[in-house]
């Protein structure tokens, strides 16, 4: 039987690469040759030309907020604007809370 296959992102080239997942093996951009950042099985590429997209991503990924999988279908919320980002940065910083859990918070007050 074949692996599920899940996505892997560079983000300096705004590329994914949908392969086998392979927790030892690590992979590497074939444009650039950088390593890849491991984003799940529920990851949506945005367009490559999609500046804020990609920006939003870059700080969701280098948090360690994934797009995996949940029991229940997809990865939960995850802020798609950087207007969404720096309001769950700010709630992190007011709060104590840690980035990665405030990120994917879904209300913030």
């Amino acid at each position: 039987m074949a692996h599920a296959k899940t996505s892997y992102v560079c983000l300096s080239c705004r590329a994914s690469y949908k392969q086998p997942y392979d927790r030892t093996r690590q992979r590497t951009c074939p444009r650039c040759a950088q390593p890849l950042i491991h984003a799940g099985s529920a990851f949506a590429t945005p367009r490559r030309r999609d500046v804020a997209a990609w920006r939003t991503l870059t700080v969701l990924l280098n948090a360690g907020v994934g797009f995996h999988k949940s029991c229940c279908g997809g990865p939960g919320y995850r802020p798609r604007t950087l207007r969404e980002v720096r309001e769950r940065m700010a709630y992190a910083q007011r709060s104590g809370e840690p980035i990665a859990y405030a990120l994917v918070r879904r209300d913030v007050g």
